[in-house]
């Protein structure tokens, strides 16, 4: 008795922040019979979660350690600070760090940005467990919270808005796979990420040139003239002889015949 033949199918890790639908629309409409899984990891999980195999590829926030793994940059985001509507920094459209040396600027423990200078402004005194309580703590009026722009929307209140900070560290966000399970279907979503369209896929053998010289058929019946008779001499001005470029002889008299 032979055992059932497996199904294919694709687990796709991501971050918070990351919002992977467009890439699996695309995948779905290319595959539709290999089903993709999304596995939410946290950014520190994530690199043991592609080791480990718990994901076929994943988004990942860099820098992250690359053993094992293969990675490929995809963009860098915008970095923010998440403050109340009624700060006086909501009052500026950009915020630098000077503008932040009296604030209690919060430290979660799951941040993704590498302060390798420090934090601007003041510390506080408990670093939060999460993102998602420091966001708390900044609606609670007890700091402000320095983000890229996706988790400040991800986490969005009607009470809290956000300025782009610009002497900060920024998120990059990879994709990322284990370097030696690099299967077909892991080349088949690095196309779709990358913006490789259905025809354009890798190994594809190029359409050999037809020979010049050669008419196929269709040609030849588009060059024939009005009437289906085959032409003795040179195509008439108007290029092919289709019916648009023939002249009507309808209504014309016509002569004796010569003797």
């Amino acid at each position: 008795m032979t055992s059932p033949e497996v199904r294919p199918s694709f687990r796709l890790a991501y971050v918070p922040g990351v919002t992977p639908t467009k890439w699996v629309r695309i995948w779905n409409e290319r595959l539709p019979d290999v089903p993709l899984t999304l596995v939410a990891v946290a950014p520190a999980d994530a690199p043991d979660a592609l080791r480990g195999g718990e994901a076929d590829a994943g988004f990942v926030r860099l820098p992250i350690d690359r053993t094992a793994l293969s990675a490929i940059p995809l963009y860098t985001e915008t970095t923010v600070v998440v403050i109340p509507k009624d700060h006086l920094v909501a009052a500026v459209e950009e915020v630098t760090a000077a503008d932040l040396a009296d604030e209690i600027v919060l430290h979660p423990l799951d941040d993704t940005l590498g302060w390798e200078d420090g934090l601007p402004g003041r510390p506080a005194i408990e670093r939060p467990a999460t993102t998602e309580d420091a966001i708390e703590l900044v609606a609670a009026g007890v700091g402000v919270l320095v983000v890229p722009q996706s988790l400040a929307r991800l986490h969005h209140r009607k009470d809290l808005t956000y300025r782009p900070l610009l002497d900060a560290p920024e998120s990059r966000v990879a994709l990322s796979w284990p370097e030696e399970e690099t299967t077909e279907l892991v080349e088949e979503f690095i196309g779709i990420v990358r913006g490789r369209t259905v025809n354009s896929t890798r190994g594809r053998p190029p359409t050999p040139p037809q020979p010049k010289g050669r008419r196929t058929e269709t040609t030849a019946a588009k060059r024939k003239p009005a009437g289906g008779r085959a032409s003795a001499g040179k195509n008439p001005r108007g290029g092919s002889g289709s019916p648009k470029g023939a002249k009507s002889t309808k209504g014309t008299k016509r002569g004796k015949p010569h003797r």
